[in-house]
């Protein structure tokens, strides 16, 4: 008998904030008109070819409260969501920028210092920016360019494809948020050579897909690569790695520091996991893609749908050449 209430979990995931925020980015696309560009859009990153390969360009704001509440762990974020896009691309990173709103300067100053800790660790440097200390609340931006030789995509995942979940469990909550966070103390060398698996993936062809896990989660990533890529994504919820003393329903909502999804391939399988293992990443085949347009979980006995976004669109972006 399955020790899981599936269709429960379901019920939590499909209304979690989370996922509810990528919304937002549909009718945004929509009104920008970017359906449909030469330059793809819905990807962690915009992928511009340059020369033999791509310059990858990215950026991301901060809720003002997770601002307000953390304000160094939110100057970190900044340098550090911006280099997991990039990665999760198959790409380095070049430099970031930033835009930073304060009431005073000794309100920017904590955001500003774990930017520069980040940017220390990390080995990515600060170029510049826009700065307002005149303004009456805190406010986050951080801006990143990069550079790949061959692209990971979220257009790329195809039916066949084993479902690979990558996250670094050395880490703790950063409470009172979703946030596993694995890095601030973790040695620079660590996290620099934890940054080349994926570009080193991408130009050894084992994959062709992946996706940053960010706000939305496991279920969340995997509802955006399914609808970028055209395909169907069932998630074996009993095959996933959980830190010890973590729900399973919270570990599917969390945000953590080093996550990705990676589509690949049954004959790369066991390389890819070789490669995250040999850095003491925790990987596992978690899922597997299909033709189709349904997200649903299971627990190998009991299948529960979260999303089918044919009926419930999420960002409306697939494939460029699906959605000429």
């Amino acid at each position: 008998m399955s020790l899981i209430d599936i269709k429960a979990l379901a019920a939590i995931l499909a209304a979690s904030n989370g996922i509810a925020a990528k919304q937002d980015i549909g009718s945004v696309a929509a009104t920008l008109g970017l359906q449909g560009q030469s330059i793809a859009v819905g990807d962690d990153c915009a992928a511009l070819p340059d020369g033999d390969g791509y310059l990858l360009f990215a950026i991301e704001g901060f809720m003002n409260e997770f601002v307000a509440a953390d304000p160094w762990f939110a100057g970190w974020c900044g340098v550090m969501v911006n280099i997991s896009d990039v990665v999760a691309m198959g790409g380095r990173p070049v430099a970031v920028v930033d835009a930073v709103w304060a009431n005073g300067e000794a309100s920017a100053a904590s955001v500003l210092e774990g930017m520069r800790a980040a940017a220390r660790s990390f080995g990515v440097p600060i170029v510049g920016g826009h700065t307002n200390i005149r303004t009456d609340r805190g406010q986050l931006s951080v801006a990143i360019l990069g550079r790949a030789k061959k692209l990971l995509t979220s257009f790329d995942a195809r039916p066949g494809d084993s479902l690979i979940a990558a996250i670094d469990h050395r880490g703790r909550y950063r409470e009172p948020f979703n946030n596993w966070e694995a890095a601030t103390d973790a040695p620079s060398a660590r996290l620099r050579g934890d940054l080349e698996i994926l570009p080193e993936i991408a130009e050894a062809g084992l994959a062709l897909a992946a996706k940053d896990i960010s706000q939305g989660g496991i279920v969340g990533t995997a509802i955006m690569l399914a609808e970028c890529s055209c395909v169907s994504i069932e998630i074996d919820v009993s095959a996933i790695p959980v830190p010890a003393g973590v729900s399973l329903e919270r570990w599917l909502a969390t945000f953590p520091s080093f996550g990705y999804l990676l589509s690949v391939s049954p004959e790369h399988e066991d390389e890819i996991l070789r490669r995250f293992a040999e850095r003491n990443i925790t990987a596992a085949i978690v899922g597997k893609v299909q033709t189709g347009t349904e997200v649903a979980i299971t627990d190998g006995i009991q299948r529960a749908l979260i999303r089918d976004y044919t009926d419930m669109p999420l960002l409306r972006l697939g494939r460029q050449e699906d959605a000429a």
